[in-house]
């Protein structure tokens, strides 16, 4: 199913029920749709069709929900940016996934003019709040558009969005998403919109993370409210679900242990909540226990996935969060909140061993999925293309096993990619960072659990001889260079890195050795 359907549905049966909800704008799913159908006869004039590809840099706001619909509906592709980003990080994803457009929000004009000399495939930028000499002007844009409906040609299976997610080598790579890869899970797990029913979605999660397009479609065909937070902050995502009594959220597990550690977090009435999905890392079991007692009569929903996956593969249930049953029962769901819960319906999960068999039962391996959704693939990788998806199975490059009732509990990652907050950061791109400092012999980054974010990185640094250096400086030179999230929090000083006979550096015994918590001074 085309998703632009999604749009033509819920305005049709709710048309004058609010849509999306953004600090002053209260836009309803008919001017969603007049306000989609301008923007799209307007990027037609700048030459936009099948294809081409349309990218866009800004924290959550309605220009991503109505430029997703105007870019599908041109059968083009949509190519969400992380705000995070730094210029040569940007400018590398320009580059690759070759957009014709790129719309960008007042506080990335610069940084984007900094890195647009390296860039050779954009015909027009699109400034989305003030006007910037020399760009286009969103709202100027879409006083010229007319209301005239595009009618798609792809089907399910046509690519529809490129999302960017982190590499082996450090280089993000573009996860090339089908219409069906959003819509066999929307349509098998979304009611459609409702005249009687009116739930309201708090969206905090980032909108060029999958988590977040996946709720803002799920969103707008269930003829949701979609109440849109600019960026997560904890203070204000109480007073919005208070004030618009909001039913439904998805929050990564910081998140949700931010607002319960809130001073403020007893002064507001968070009763409307009726169903809080969490997901995008693990989720400490002293959270979610506390998250449980702290929002009685709110049904909890972990959502486990990827970007590769098109988000939820596996999910644990409302049921499986209700400690109402006897010491037993309870006892036994406890164990199971620390699972990732079990396979939904349209997709397949296997476990499998380093030879490409599937486990037994309770054995660890790297866990897999098949089915419809899945991403097609990396934009024009196609050796990373074949070697995480074999013989029709996906590799998450997750570690896990499997109990007799059919709940996976994660046991680890392949690849020891390190998960904080929800990002995902490569330690081959922050030990390369590490090593070009003057007085770095060689360097290994960890990720550290951690009670807060997931997880922590950890760099183990040997100097050269003679050199010295400081924690500080270290943590300062990686972040001058790298996104912030990605630089290390904590240095250790080490003679040397264990390895094995091959030379490689043997990170199982770092984090042995060094997976103790965290201390941020200051």
């Amino acid at each position: 199913m085309n998703t632009t359907e999604f749009l033509t549905i819920s305005s049709l049966i709710v048309p004058d029920r609010e849509a999306v909800i953004f600090e002053d704008k209260r836009i309803t799913f008919l001017e969603l749709q007049r306000r989609v159908n301008r923007l799209a006869n307007a990027l037609a004039a700048l030459g936009i069709g099948p294809g081409d590809r349309v990218a866009m840099l800004q924290v959550n706001c309605n220009q991503h929900i109505e430029a997703y619909f105007a870019t599908a509906k041109l059968d083009a592709v949509y190519v969400p940016m992380n705000f995070r980003a730094r210029a040569d990080e940007l400018a590398y994803m320009i580059n690759d996934a070759g957009p014709k457009v790129v719309l960008v929000g007042a506080r990335y004009v610069e940084l984007v003019k900094d890195c647009s000399k390296e860039i050779g495939c954009v015909d027009a930028y699109v400034a989305l709040e003030d006007p910037v000499d020399g760009w286009r002007h969103y709202e100027t844009l879409l006083d010229a558009g007319d209301d005239e409906e595009r009618y798609p040609g792809a089907d399910g299976d046509d690519l529809t969005i490129i999302m960017f997610t982190a590499g082996t080598t450090g280089s993000p790579k573009g996860v090339m998403l089908s219409h069906d890869s959003f819509s066999s899970y929307i349509l098998g797990n979304v009611t459609p919109a409702d005249p009687d029913a009116d739930d309201r979605n708090i969206l905090t999660v980032p909108l060029y993370h999958i988590a977040g397009v996946q709720a803002a479609l799920a969103a707008i065909y269930g003829g949701r409210r979609l109440i849109i937070q600019r960026q997560f902050e904890p203070l204000e995502w109480m007073r919005l679900v208070e004030s618009e009594r909001a039913n439904r959220a998805m929050m990564v597990p910081t998140m949700l242990k931010m607002v319960m550690d809130s001073p403020d977090f007893h002064e507001h009435d968070l009763s409307s909540l009726e169903v809080i999905t969490y997901g995008a890392a693990p989720m400490p079991l002293e959270v979610i226990k506390r998250a449980i007692a702290e929002f009685p009569g709110t049904h909890f929903i972990n959502a486990f996935g990827q970007t590769e996956t098109a988000a939820t593969i596996t999910m644990l249930p409302p049921d499986a969060h209700m400690l109402d049953g006897t010491d037993e029962e309870n006892e036994a769901k406890l164990k199971r909140l620390g699972s990732i819960g079990r396979p939904l319906e349209d997709v397949e999960v296997q476990i499998f061993d380093e030879d490409g068999k599937p486990v037994v039962v309770g054995e660890v391996g790297e866990i897999a999925a098949r089915g419809p959704r899945l991403m097609k693939g990396y934009w024009r990788q196609e050796s990373a293309t074949a070697e995480t998806i074999r013989d029709g199975w996906l590799f998450t490059g997750d570690l896990g096993y499997q109990d007799d009732e059919g709940y996976i509990f994660l046991a680890g990652r392949a690849k020891d990619f390190i998960k904080r907050g929800g990002e995902m950061i490569s330690p081959e791109e922050v030990e390369r960072v590490l090593q070009s400092h003057p007085s770095v012999d060689e360097a290994a980054i960890i990720g550290v659990n951690d009670v807060d974010w997931g997880e922590r990185v950890r760099a183990i640094v040997v100097l050269k001889n003679g050199q010295t250096a400081r924690e500080d400086e270290i943590i300062e030179f990686c972040r001058q260079r790298l996104s912030s999230f990605k630089k290390p929090e904590s240095v250790v000083f080490t003679d040397e890195l264990p390895r094995n006979p091959l030379g490689k550096v043997l990170k199982r015994v770092l984090r042995e050795q060094y997976d103790y918590p965290v201390v941020i001074s200051g």
